[in-house]
């Protein structure tokens, strides 16, 4: 029976070519977004653009409400929408630290919730959370950003006991810096942080550039795509992986030394 598949943030980068890329191995693929109009052009009997905003629970419940009656199931759900903050805590406002949970931690909360039923009812199911590698270390200026992908992989952690009587998987992937348009579309920054009054403005002007061009330098996003394949055909794979060349390079690293050797290997790398 071909696997239905539901993947948040479709429309651009990593989820747009994940979506694709199942779509074109055979997999019924729902590609949700905020402008699913992103997505006509890739529109086909395997691949269903859909209305979908993480933070507006009614708008999830009625996606899910559409799949299970066309349906009756959701086998693979991909949480993938998010964005990064950039800004320091001295100036990040309120509604920017609500905005940047809302959409990286509590969307992924509301969807996962809204689903796990249907997959219980069938006793299987597979929940894969993209995270970063910026889940497992810290930067400077991305501390909102860091701190939500923190909690995906927290929720993750807890969700894999959770769900484990019901037969449905929960992974995580830790994708490192990617070729996507993740720096142009996806970035937000704090006026405050990158006014040239700040007295950040040396970190800023230093770091800054260096993310932006590792991002514009990373990875295809097709690798995601596969290792998600990889992930759903293969029931033993490992709880969490990593993906990318920087997060293959700072995630072992991590797990090797100690927290003050490993913030010095992060100073020298980023100049800090």
């Amino acid at each position: 029976m071909q696997k239905v598949v539901l993947i948040t943030g479709a429309s651009s980068g990593m989820g747009r070519a994940t979506a694709l890329f199942l779509s074109q191995n055979g997999f019924l693929v729902y590609g949700a977004s905020r402008h699913p109009q992103k997505l006509q052009e890739l529109q086909s009997n395997n691949f269903i653009p859909i209305k979908l905003d993480v933070t507006d629970s009614q708008s999830i419940l009625n996606v899910v409400s559409t799949i299970k009656t066309a349906h009756k199931r959701i086998d693979i759900l991909i949480n993938n929408a998010g964005y990064g903050l950039v800004a320091t805590v001295e100036d990040v406002t309120e509604e920017e630290m609500f905005a940047q949970f809302n959409v990286n931690v509590f969307g992924v909360l509301r969807v996962t919730q809204a689903v796990i039923p249907l997959m219980r009812e069938k006793n299987e199911g597979l929940i894969i959370n993209i995270s970063s590698f910026l889940g497992k270390i810290g930067l400077p200026l991305l501390t909102l950003y860091n701190s939500s992908k923190y909690a995906v992989e927290g929720i993750t952690d807890s969700l894999r006991y959770e769900l484990k009587d019901f037969n449905i998987r929960v992974h995580s992937i830790m994708p490192g810096f990617f070729d996507t348009n993740f720096a142009k579309e996806n970035l937000v920054t704090n006026s405050a942080t990158f006014s040239k009054n700040s007295p950040y403005s040396t970190l800023v002007s230093n770091l800054a550039p260096v993310i932006v061009e590792q991002i514009n330098s990373g990875n295809n996003p097709s690798e995601v795509g596969e290792m998600i394949l990889e992930i759903i055909q293969n029931e033993k794979f490992p709880a969490r992986a990593t993906i990318g060349e920087k997060a293959q390079k700072f995630i072992p690293m991590r797990k090797e030394l100690s927290d003050e050797d490993f913030e010095r290997r992060v100073r020298e790398s980023y100049g800090l």
